[in-house]
C-alpha cells in the first residue's frame, strides 16, 4: 500500500513542509484562543476565574461545561478543531514518510511499522477531541493516553529508520531521539505519576508535564520538516 504510485502524490512540499508547519502554529494560537475563552475552574477548585496554565489540562477546554458550572461550547469547538487539524494533518504527514526509504528493506518495514502506529496516534488525537471528559471520560482518557502511546513506537522506529538511512541527515535521528526519550518520560508519568485528583501537586506536576510534552511534540514535527524539506528540494522528488 506505501508503494503504491498514488502516495508518491503526498510527497509533496506542501504536505510535509509547508502545511504541517502551518498546522502546528494554528494548533497554538487555537489552545491560545481556548483558553481566552475558557470560563473557568479545576479539578479541585471550581471557583477560579479563566484558564489556569497550572492547573487546567488541555482537555478542560473540550470539556462540554467547565468546572466552574458554565457552558464551555466555544472552547470545547476551539479544541475539537485544533485536534481534528492535527490529527488529518498528521496521519497524511506520516503516511507518505515510507517511501523515502524504500531502497532499504529493514528501513522501509520500520518507516512502515511506525506510520502504522502514527496513524494510530493521529486517530487519538481526533479522538481526544470528539469525547468531553466531562461527557464520556473512559473513551477520553483511552484516547488521549493512546496519542502518546502510539507516537511513542513511531518515535523509536523513526529515530532507527533515520539514524540507518543516508538518505536524511543523522541529526534528524538525534531530534527523533529526543523525541522518543520525552514521550517515554510522559508514558511513564501517565503509568506512574500521582493521579491528578489525589492532590493539589499532583495536579499541577501533571498539567505541567502535559504542556512540556505538548510543547516538546509541536518542536519535533516542526523541526522535522526541514529535513525532509532539504530532500525534496535537493532531490526534486514530487517531481519525478
Amino acid at each position: 500500500m506505501f508503494k503504491h504510485p498514488k502516495i508518491k502524490i503526498l510527497a509533496n512540499r506542501g504536505l510535509l513542509v509547508i502545511i504541517p508547519r502551518i498546522v502546528v502554529a494554528a494548533f497554538i494560537i487555537l489552545q491560545i484562543l481556548g483558553m481566552v475563552f475558557y470560563p473557568g475552574g479545576t479539578i479541585h477548585n471550581n471557583t477560579t476565574v479563566g484558564y489556569s496554565f497550572t492547573e487546567n489540562f488541555f482537555s478542560d477546554m473540550g470539556t462540554h461545561t467547565a468546572y466552574n458550572g458554565e457552558p464551555n461550547f466555544l472552547s470545547m469547538g476551539i479544541f475539537i478543531i485544533s485536534l481534528t487539524l492535527c490529527g488529518l494533518t498528521f496521519a497524511v504527514y506520516y503516511f507518505a514518510l515510507p517511501q523515502f526509504f524504500k531502497s532499504n528493506v529493514l528501513n522501509y518495514r520500520l518507516a512502515v511499522f511506525g506510520t502504522i502506529f502514527s496513524i494510530g496516534g493521529s486517530i487519538g488525537l481526533i479522538g481526544t477531541g470528539l469525547t468531553p471528559a466531562d461527557v464520556v471520560l473512559d473513551p477520553h482518557i483511552f484516547f488521549s493516553n493512546n496519542i502518546f502511546y502510539c507516537f511513542l513506537v513511531t518515535a523509536l522506529c523513526y529515530t532507527i529508520v533515520i539514524y540507518r538511512t543516508d538518505v536524511i541527515e543523522k541529526k534528524y535521528a538525534l531530534g527523533y531521539g529526543a523525541f522518543f526519550i520525552m514521550i517515554g518520560l510522559y508514558v511513564a508519568v501517565l503509568e506512574f505519576g500521582p493521579p491528578p485528583r489525589s492532590s493539589q501537586v499532583a495536579l499541577v506536576f501533571q498539567v505541567i508535564t502535559q504542556k512540556l510534552i505538548v510543547v516538546v511534540f509541536c518542536s519535533s514535527i516542526f523541526f522535522q520538516t526541514f529535513g525532509f524539506s532539504k530532500i525534496l528540494i535537493e532531490n526534486n522528488y514530487s517531481k519525478k
